[in-house]
């Protein structure tokens, strides 16, 4: 599904798929929350890539987690060729190849947001562990090739960073230093996109800017690191034309 079309978006809530109609100046953002899914399970709503992503409890809530704890490099989600069939159809083998060169960075795709351009994307994340690494990254631009771009926070580092991930190698575009992220607390990440221009908000605050040599055009998701152990919930998409 489009979810750049300004004629109808998706508001997914605890699993169910609602259509709306809209109109050009208004559109209702797709919201993911896991208060439905099964602790233990792999979230309905995503689909895992690299890393161990599955539904964990804290307290009375339910989040999605990626598990880093016993991570290796080169681990790819199970079943992971006929995930990538079920997001790139005959293109599959490209994207497969370019995944494993990734495998360092543990992500997960959005199912039912096949391209967005323009709009925000934001999610709260809670760092619980992590020695190496505690990364929470919104994953945009995801191409048929691999090829993609997030924007992350690391309580570990208080930065904020723009990556690219291009021809199997990645390298940072745009670093932001100072930027208080306490491990343990809820926070929000949020990116801004419109055209080429990039923003990237923690906590409500304007922190990063950037413009891209191209307009963004991919699916989007969730993106960590090594042995991050994150908490991640309210997922939300608002797409503008």
């Amino acid at each position: 599904m489009n979810v750049n079309n300004n004629a109808k978006t998706v508001s997914l809530l605890g699993g169910a798929l609602t259509l709306c109609l809209l109109c050009a100046a208004t559109a209702e953002p797709l919201k993911i929350d896991f208060s439905n899914e099964t602790v233990g399970s792999e979230p309905t709503s995503f689909v895992n890539v690299v890393g161990v992503w599955r539904i964990e409890a804290e307290g009375d809530n339910r989040v999605l987690a990626v598990d880093g704890r016993k991570w290796k490099e080169g681990q790819a989600s199970a079943g992971l060729a006929e995930r990538a069939k079920a997001l790139y159809g005959e293109r599959y083998a490209e994207f497969l190849d370019r995944v494993q060169a990734f495998a360092y960075f543990p992500y997960t795709v959005a199912k039912d947001v096949s391209d967005f351009r323009n709009g925000e994307i934001s999610v709260r994340f809670k760092g619980i562990s992590g020695r190496i690494d505690q990364g929470a990254g919104i994953l945009f631009n995801l191409r048929p090739n691999g090829d993609y771009l997030t924007v992350r926070a690391n309580p570990l580092e208080n930065n904020l960073v723009l990556w690219k991930f291009e021809k199997g190698k990645r390298s940072s575009v745009k670093w932001v230093r100072n930027t208080p992220t306490a491990t343990k607390q809820w926070h929000e990440l949020k990116v801004r996109v419109s055209g080429t221009k990039v923003e990237g908000y923690l906590d409500g605050k304007l922190y990063l800017e950037d413009t891209l040599a191209q307009p963004v055009s991919g699916r989007i998701g969730l993106w960590s690191k090594a042995d991050s152990h994150m908490y991640f919930n309210d997922y939300t998409v608002a797409a503008v034309d």
